[in-house]
């Protein structure tokens, strides 16, 4: 994998509400550098959101022994209290960004992981909707995830609180044939030429702030990311109108800004044993652009402030 590239500085103007908020931000940061931490940001409570929804990832539920640091059948206790925190929440609808399951010998055993994983996403008390990830789709095809869970399509859009939603799947190998029954190494990513064309009509429709949710990463190149990630990342930033991506398959708090786009890979719930080792968010969207994410156990905080998109990142 590539290394880490820092976002770039960006000036923010400091009218007298930015200064107050950044001097309460030193000060937490002073007490919380004490305490080894680092301080949290909330957007103004008196600000209430336009919408607000759950993401998730990188569940593996598998009825198979741990191996290594992923425990499988701790994934569904997991979901269940990820629910049960976002549910207080009332989402608008909960996201899951991919590898909802983990491979097993038999198409039959895998559909029945899957349809038991999703007996209890279904408990969601909102919409879902699915990222394929490499994972789902390791035993199965396509089609067989999609007909045995709530999953749409591969690939799709939606609106929702003033907002325009894109699923994307990158699990096509640089042939351009889709994954399934084990066809693919999981270092070849790709997203097809047509999948990108839509991507661009379909952006091109809509007027309305757009948020985009993946599985392999954007944001780089490597192992993790998708191979032809700098055309997916020009067709976002042309459009002029994404204001974040969110994507899973690392297992790893992460974040970039490019092109003004934020780019947040979510923590996966997959590893380490024990309740404490999962991880969810809840994502306040704004009217004015500005995006909070507040993280559920190991999943950071970040807040984005309004402005153009990109303006600056604080993480929690």
């Amino acid at each position: 994998m590539s290394p880490r590239q820092a976002p770039p500085a960006v000036s923010v103007p400091l009218t007298r509400r930015a200064l107050l908020r950044r001097g309460s931000l030193v000060l937490g940061g002073l007490a919380a550098a004490s305490a080894g931490t680092l301080p949290r940001v909330l957007a103004d409570s008196a600000r209430p959101p336009a919408l607000v929804f759950g993401a998730l990832t990188d569940i593996h539920y598998a009825d198979k022994p741990s191996a290594g640091n992923r425990h499988y059948r701790e994934a569904l206790d997991k979901l269940e209290a990820a629910l049960d925190h976002l549910r207080d929440k009332q989402p608008g609808f909960i996201v899951e960004l991919g590898d909802f399951i983990d491979k097993t010998d038999t198409v039959e055993q895998e559909i029945g992981f899957l349809r038991t994983v999703e007996q209890v996403f279904a408990k969601a008390p909102c919409d879902r909707h699915y990222v394929l990830g490499n994972h789902c789709i390791d035993t199965l095809v396509k089609d067989e995830f999609l007909e045995n869970c709530g999953a749409r399509a591969p690939h799709y859009s939606f609106d929702q609180g003033g907002f325009h939603f894109v699923v994307l799947d990158s699990c096509y190998n640089s042939d351009g044939d889709p994954y399934g029954r084990g066809n693919y190494v999981w270092t070849d990513a790709n997203i097809p030429a047509a999948q990108i064309r839509w991507l661009r009509e379909d952006l091109e429709r809509t007027g309305k702030p757009v948020v985009v949710f993946a599985h392999q990463r954007l944001d780089g190149e490597g192992a993790h990311f998708v191979n032809n990630a700098g055309d997916v990342r020009a067709a976002l930033a042309a459009s002029g109108k994404v204001l974040a991506v969110l994507q899973g398959h690392n297992h790893r708090n992460d974040y970039r800004q490019l092109d003004g786009i934020h780019y947040c890979t979510l923590v996966a719930m997959v590893e380490g044993s024990g309740a404490d080792n999962s991880g969810a968010s809840l994502v306040s969207m704004f009217d004015d652009g500005s995006i909070r994410i507040d993280g559920f156990l190991r999943q950071s905080n970040y807040h984005w402030p309004a402005g153009a998109a990109g303006a600056g990142t604080e993480a929690a």
